[in-house]
């Protein structure tokens, strides 16, 4: 995510300028939230609010630079800023797309990351007509979901970006002739409340409905509302000056400080507390985030803010200046090195040293772009160099020259084998279609339970004694549980949680089709209560057995998850846990890309480990008979 600074832009008068202290040291801010995000899971659940930082700030600046415009010449030159914006946003974007999609393709090569690989052709398009957010929105890819290896799914924020660089000068221009101030003002303000709640009503629970709560995530039209607010404030500033003089916070210094610095603290602290599955997220989260970020401008405005001054130091300005970079950047190198070295769990100890490799490289890449392709690509010195008009010699400019034309040759061609060899599915889309495939077959053996004598010993579980409900990670691994328990009935489907448990065990129930043993696993896409495992039991009875089977997602819930399946396994008689999490971790590689899905391999563990257990389980006593009670005493 790009916010341009006011350096930017060649021709900018000194007096705009100086309105726009401390936006670096947003920037910076933003980009740190963002980073932990991504690079260090769990640090900063709500990190995702650092992009809405930079849309406010956005908004904002592209706005006060176009009103600058306009009051000193009187018009806004569509060309000369749309000029710009691809001078900023281009070399840095099409460098990314042709070295990570050729990594890409190497890494699919030595049979790596072939998920990587997947609609990357769409991405790729997306990217480069600033169309992601949409192109998303039509694949009803779930943005909620940070394992989908998709590259290039962090651009959707681009794309808004760039899509209002396109829309707003025509905007300002009629705004601009609005009277009074007030009026433009209220307008744009009342664009930003009403995407904010078209965002909330759109989200919807985004654990009940991920689909609509991404949509509403990457929509221009409900997550525009950063965008809308930091416009309005350059407005209202703007209708301040016209009325003569600097305008005021109406704060003296100190007071802006206390208050920039509240605002800053309540940034930080949502990205603590919100997290991207939560209700309250869409529902007012980010809009507070927003609203905070344009309370900071207005106190970094002072101009006796000591804050704007801290704001404004080296290594926050450094940082700001770079975000672009470091944002483009981030997510695919994250992306190629987690596919590079698959044994590593994503949420583990190890993750650590995955995510600070990334940001390592991304600093360095980041760095090494500002300084030789963004800064002179923006300050129009590359094309004099190449010509000699800054005195570099014929040598140098030919060797130059030559090797940008090589690389960009070998980009783009990198980036067509991409698009030619990428596979129709990700590995897990794969397990998880073989998987239902399987089930749909007629079975082979009956389903029926048979009658069987009254063993001394327990016997090797039988599969028609066995009731199996389960996600997408018993639906990949069915193929396996039917081979290792002949007879098993499973019900299992994509996406599902929990909370459907009660519902399927009732149907089921009604329809004299519940087993004596229960196999559940469930948990891998959002958190359990306590509340509904009680309810489950409660449905099957005392008599029947429960194998709960724990989860393994790089996903900030499973944690929660397994200590919730423990301590219900503590809980009752006739019911034991399956600890697949323990068995897998040490063997990642049997699992698709996204760390999730078990394939033929990793399926025939879960099968071993789910069997096992209901071997123990079926070995477990019946519990001892309550004490009698005492004879009641004779009355005479």
């Amino acid at each position: 995510m790009h916010v341009p600074s006011a350096r930017d832009d060649a021709g900018l008068s000194a007096s705009t300028a100086a309105r726009l202290p401390g936006l670096d040291g947003l920037r910076a801010l933003a980009i740190v939230l963002v980073l932990l995000y991504h690079l260090c899971p769990g640090v900063t659940p709500g990190g995702v609010l650092g992009v809405d930082v930079f849309l406010v700030v956005s908004g904002y600046l592209i706005t006060a630079l176009l009103v600058s415009e306009y009051r000193r010449a009187g018009r806004v030159s569509l060309t000369d800023f749309w000029a710009r914006r691809a001078r900023r946003l281009l070399p840095a974007l099409l460098v990314m797309l042709g070295v990570t999609a050729s990594a890409a393709t190497l890494l699919a090569s030595l049979g790596l990351g072939d998920d990587l690989l997947v609609g990357i052709g769409w991405q790729l398009f997306g990217a480069l007509t600033f169309s992601s957010n949409w192109w998303q929105i039509a694949q009803s890819a779930s943005y909620l979901d940070q394992t989908a290896p998709e590259l290039y799914r962090h651009l959707w924020s681009l794309a808004v970006e760039e899509q209002f660089y396109l829309l707003w000068p025509l905007a300002i221009i009629a705004l601009l002739l609005v009277k009074p101030a007030v009026v433009r003002v209220a307008l744009v303000l009342g664009l930003a409340v009403a995407s904010a709640l078209a965002m909330a009503l759109v989200a919807g629970d985004p654990q009940l409905d991920p689909t609509s709560a991404s949509a509403a995530y990457l929509s221009t039209l409900t997550h525009g509302f950063g965008l809308a607010l930091g416009a309005a404030l350059a407005l209202a500033r703007d209708g301040a000056h016209s009325r003569g003089g600097r305008p005021s916070t109406g704060l003296g210094g100190v007071a802006a400080d206390v208050v920039g610095t509240l605002a800053l603290a309540g940034i930080v602290t949502l990205g603590i507390v919100l997290t991207i599955d939560a209700s309250a997220t869409y529902q007012g989260g980010l809009a507070l985030a927003s609203a905070l970020t344009a309370v900071a401008i207005v106190a970094l405005a002072h101009p006796r803010s000591r804050l704007t001054r801290l704001m404004d130091a080296p290594l926050p300005r450094w940082l700001g200046e770079r975000s672009y970079g470091l944002y483009v950047w981030h997510w695919p190198v994250l992306l190629l090195l987690v596919a590079a070295v698959p044994t590593i769990d994503r949420l583990g100890p190890q993750s650590w040293l995955i995510g600070l490799l990334a940001l390592a490289l991304s600093l360095g890449i980041s760095a090494a772009s500002w300084r030789w392709l963004e800064q002179p690509v923006r300050r129009r010195q590359l094309l004099p160099a190449l010509r000699g008009v800054t005195g570099w010699s014929r040598v140098r400019r030919a060797a130059t020259a030559t090797a940008s034309i090589f690389l960009s040759a070998a980009l783009v061609a990198g980036s067509i084998v991409a698009v030619v060899r990428a596979p129709e599915r990700s590995s897990a889309a794969e397990v998880i279609l073989l998987g239902s495939q399987y089930l749909a077959l007629p079975p082979s053996v009956p389903l029926k339970r048979q009658p069987e004598p009254e063993p001394t010993q327990p016997p090797p579980p039988a599969g028609a004694d066995i009731t199996a409900i389960g996600d997408s990670v018993m639906l990949a691994s069915a193929p396996q549980l039917t081979d290792r328990l002949p007879g098993i009935d499973i019900n299992a489907a994509v996406s599902r949680q929990m909370r459907e448990a009660p519902s399927i065990i009732r149907s089921l129930l009604d329809r004299d089709q519940l087993r004596d043993i229960v196999v559940l696993q469930l948990g891998t896409n959002g958190p359990i209560s306590l509340d509904t495992l009680h309810e489950v039991q409660q449905l099957i009875g005392p008599e029947r057995r429960l194998v709960l089977v724990s989860v393994h997602a790089p996903r900030g819930w499973i944690e929660g998850v397994n200590d919730d399946l423990e301590t219900f396994d503590r809980r009752y008689h006739y019911v034991m846990l399956a600890d697949w999490q323990r068995e897998i971790i040490p063997r990642l590689q049997l699992l698709a890309g996204d760390q999730v899905h078990p394939g033929s391999a990793g399926g025939r563990i879960y099968a071993d480990v789910v069997a096992e257990t209901i071997v123990a389980l079926r070995a477990v006593p019946p519990p001892p008979p309550p004490p009698p009670m005492p004879d009641a005493p004779t009355v005479r």
